[in-house]
């Protein structure tokens, strides 16, 4: 079976270290381990790596610094933590250093999987997306060229080339690039991090429904959690898109908290 990704993973746990490896080479992943945080980092600067699986709880070298020398020098690569302690400060700080996900010990080998398969299938559709998007400007800029040699007159608009419709999700003064990223509010670009753009997605689709906390993880992150872990992720997303969309974050007009239930995303 060909590989298809190559997986680091840094634990200085033995038997769960080679159970992962075990189970992902047996997936079809190319596996290579580390048992401690130095060793994870020299690796990573050493050979391309599609995912990297990192213990937050170390020895050597505490995880959440592991993330953010790896994210600070390689910021592509997803990483996921995990842990034996459900320390929802830690995941969130984990997620605030740049970490696509988190996971709880003793993990289940379907999980790996499938998380596994989610996040790298997630990465080549974006590779995929960028590819496309290249070939598109390269075809659109080939054809102004073919025209203007042909001597079309100086108003005739050359025909567009774009992407499928399905690239910008509009909400009023809200528009989503899909394809790059890109968050545009009121005619102005502005920042999210990845996750939270995610999230911000998940409301954009749904509005102005409302959408529950557990509805929000599941479809931003592609795994399901209990209702108070889920209504904290999704609080601090929440808190990061507020940042940029909302003219007051202290009085929220288009992100409206349901109390005990969930969010909604109001445009006009």
């Amino acid at each position: 079976m060909n590989p298809s990704g190559h997986i680091l993973i840094v634990d200085d746990e033995a038997s769960l270290r080679q159970m992962m490896a075990r189970v992902l080479q047996r997936a079809g992943y190319e596996i290579t381990t580390a048992a401690n945080g130095k060793d994870g980092l020299a690796l990573a600067s050493e050979h391309l790596f599609d995912l990297i699986y990192l213990d937050i709880r170390m020895p050597d070298i505490n995880g959440l610094e592991v993330l953010k020398t790896i994210h600070g020098n390689f910021p592509d690569i997803p990483v996921v933590l995990f842990t034996a302690q459900p320390d929802l400060h830690s995941a969130l700080e984990a997620l605030r250093q740049g970490a696509t996900d988190y996971l709880l010990k003793p993990l289940k080998p379907q999980t790996v999987i499938d998380r596994t398969q989610a996040i790298l299938t997630g990465k080549r559709e974006e590779r995929r997306k960028r590819e496309l998007q290249r070939q598109i400007e390269a075809l659109q800029s080939e054809l102004n060229s073919l025209q203007s040699l042909q001597g079309k007159a100086a108003d005739s608009k050359p025909q567009q080339l774009s992407a499928s419709d399905d690239r910008f999700l509009k909400r009023g003064l809200l528009t989503l690039d899909l394809l790059t990223r890109r968050v545009t509010m009121n005619d102005r670009a502005v920042s999210l991090p990845t996750a939270s753009f995610d999230y911000l997605v998940v409301l954009a689709r749904h509005a102005p429904n409302v959408v529950d906390y557990q509805t929000l993880v599941s479809e931003a992150q592609g795994y399901e959690t209990d209702p108070r872990e889920a209504k904290e992720l999704s609080r601090w997303h929440v808190f990061q898109i507020r940042q940029v969309i909302e003219p007051d974050t202290q009085n929220p007009i288009y992100i409206i908290n349901v109390r005990g239930t969930g969010y909604r995303l109001v445009m006009n």
